[in-house]
């Protein structure tokens, strides 16, 4: 698809970034999209390969290879090219609902399976999406579009992140009233309160959420059905069926002294309320400042770094970022082949503000924390680190180990625990008594989504743990067949 020699001829690039001495000043999105002459030549770049693995959504060792959404990737690269952004617009929309959230915030596993990456940089599909995307916006081509008919069921859906939203949305395609419960102030789940404003405008989250109001979905917010049994048995009795994407909201601990002091605080509060304090224009009552202080986060994957770029935006004193891992390799090893998703040393945009603010990269890796100290105040005032080695046992696994005299004493003011979550909190689990798997997510089989209790099922991160959003959108989706299945069928008796 595309030029065939499309490839060959045209180097990959993409959109600009705003200087990082500029965008540190603010929390708006800094990523610029290509003059539309230049992204016309990167749709040119997508080869006529013969098996897209970009579209596959294979998992592969356990990790997504191409998309998991099976975007017609090759079609609306070769549109591009063509400059037919109506029909590529068309092949973008009949497998992705929200474009304008992975154009901006997915990892694109299908760019690390992209034929083209083999031997030369992938072609920019993450990029082509959102420009068809945004384009589409900008020319007012995205509008309301209700269904037609109501079969006079009702769903209520649980959760208003990017999981419940899909399945919203196809429900409600297919005829369901469709009501979405929220127990946050905003509509959005992750996207609203999880992502920070600078990787996806909170404007782009409130315009999606205006058309799917347009379309006929009823959301309503401050309202926790898990919290109030009588509410939850209303839904129960009122129902046809009700969809629990509630998230992998429960994070990870850390069991160290000192974990009790003040100014240790869970990484998903303090993005969180940084974003409502940004958009209600005024701090909230949980709103945790990073300004003048030495900032110590522990946790080195995405909710790590968004934390970082956080905290510079705040003005921090400095900045440290703890990894337990060996550092990934920079290029490919012999045991990630493509077409996997490659597993390779990135430095994200919180670590190129760090390095060009501070002079240095904030990770350190192979560290764990022994201890926190606190002050007169019960405030922490340090923490003690410590070198540890990975070793693997005779079975293959790996496991790690304490240095010894490796310990470091660094001055610290605020902690943010990044450890990654563990699944649904108990309370919803509860609330529903539904069964939970060996992780700690509502259990539920793959396809049908159901769970033990009748009428009820899951998807998303609730089901399947801390995963992608394009994953959160692919089980929306499916989850929305399965009650649409049930639905018109339901179990005799």
């Amino acid at each position: 698809m595309g030029k065939p020699t499309g490839f060959l001829e045209f180097e990959r690039k993409v959109g600009i970034n705003d200087s990082i001495n500029e965008r540190i000043t603010h929390y708006k999105e800094f990523h610029n999209l290509l003059p539309e002459s230049e992204q016309i030549k990167q749709g040119a770049r997508c080869m006529d390969c013969g098996i897209p693995f970009c579209k596959s959504g294979l998992l592969i060792n356990g990790m997504a290879s191409g998309c998991p959404l099976n975007n017609l990737i090759p079609e609306f690269n070769d549109l591009i090219y063509k400059e037919n952004w109506d029909l590529a617009l068309q092949r973008l929309l009949k497998t992705n609902p929200f474009p304008e959230f992975t154009g901006r915030v997915c990892p694109a596993p299908c760019e690390s399976a992209c034929t083209v990456s083999i031997n030369s940089p992938a072609v920019s599909i993450k990029e082509n999406e959102r420009y068809i995307i945004d384009k589409a916006f900008k020319d007012g081509k995205i509008k309301a579009d209700p269904p037609k008919y109501k079969n006079n069921k009702k769903v209520a859906v649980i959760g208003s992140g990017p999981s419940g939203l899909a399945c919203s949305y196809l429900l409600n395609k297919l005829g369901y009233f469709v009501d979405v419960y929220e127990r946050e102030d905003r509509i959005g789940g992750l996207l609203m309160y999880g992502i920070p404003n600078m990787k996806l405008d909170k404007e782009v989250v409130n315009r999606r959420v205006d058309i799917l109001k347009n379309e006929g979905i009823n959301f309503l917010t401050n309202t926790d059905i898990c919290k109030d049994n009588q509410l939850k048995e209303n839904v129960l009795k009122d129902y046809d069926a009700i969809v629990l994407a509630t998230g992998a909201t429960k994070p990870r601990d850390l069991n160290v002294p000192g974990r009790k002091l003040k100014g240790i605080e869970f990484a998903v509060d303090y993005l969180k309320e940084n974003t409502r304090s940004l958009l209600n224009k005024k701090n909230s009552d949980n709103f945790i400042s990073c300004k003048n202080k030495n900032v110590l986060i522990i946790g080195g994957g995405d909710t790590g770094t968004d934390c970082v770029a956080t905290a510079i935006r705040q003005g921090c004193k400095s900045v440290i970022q703890l990894e337990i891992t060996n550092p990934l390799p920079k290029k490919r090893l012999i045991d990630n082949p493509w077409p996997e998703w490659s597993k390779t040393l990135k430095v994200d945009y919180g670590q190129k503000e760090c390095i060009e603010l501070f002079g240095y990269d904030p990770r350190r890796y192979c560290t764990s924390i022994k201890e926190f100290i606190g002050d007169e105040k019960d405030s922490v005032k340090s923490a003690i680190t410590i070198k540890v080695e990975w070793i693997e046992d005779r079975d293959g696994r790996t496991t790690f180990k304490e240095i010894p005299n490796s310990e470091e004493l660094i001055d610290v003011d605020i902690v943010l625990l990044a450890m990654g979550f563990l699944g649904t909190e108990e309370y919803i689990s509860n609330s529903f008594n539904l069964d939970l798997d060996n992780r700690g997510n509502i259990k539920a089989d793959y396809k049908e989504f159901k769970t033990n209790k009748d009428k009820v099922f899951t998807c998303g991160d609730a089901r399947r743990g801390q995963s992608l959003v394009v994953w959160a959108i692919k089980e929306g989706l499916e989850a929305a067949i399965a009650v649409n299945r049930y639905a018109t069928d339901p179990p005799s008796g």
